[in-house]
């Protein structure tokens, strides 16, 4: 996970998101944000998302989160200090 401004790094994420046991089977009506995450390929957040990317989070059932919560939460108050910054959820 990290934030990135015309392509460059701005910020990385300490630790990664478990995408199995934090998104896999959300209800996709539930979680239109979360249930977007590929494991596979790049996923970005933009400046309109982030904000329902975090109500998401913040509905998470407590055994779907851990240390990458925080961190997104992190990573989008760093993207939201600046124009054209975009946060990037990084698959496989």
């Amino acid at each position: 996970m990290q934030v990135r401004e015309f392509g460059d790094v701005v910020s990385r994420a300490g630790c990664g998101l478990d995408w199995d046991s934090a998104l896999a089977g959300l209800d996709r009506e539930e979680f239109p944000i979360l249930t977007g995450v590929c494991p596979y390929s790049d996923t970005v957040f933009n400046s309109w998302q982030r904000p329902n990317l975090l109500a998401e989070i913040d509905r998470l059932p407590a055994e779907r989160g851990g240390p990458w919560v925080q961190e997104i939460r992190t990573l989008c108050v760093t993207a939201d200090q600046a124009p054209h910054r975009y946060v990037w959820l990084l698959g496989d």
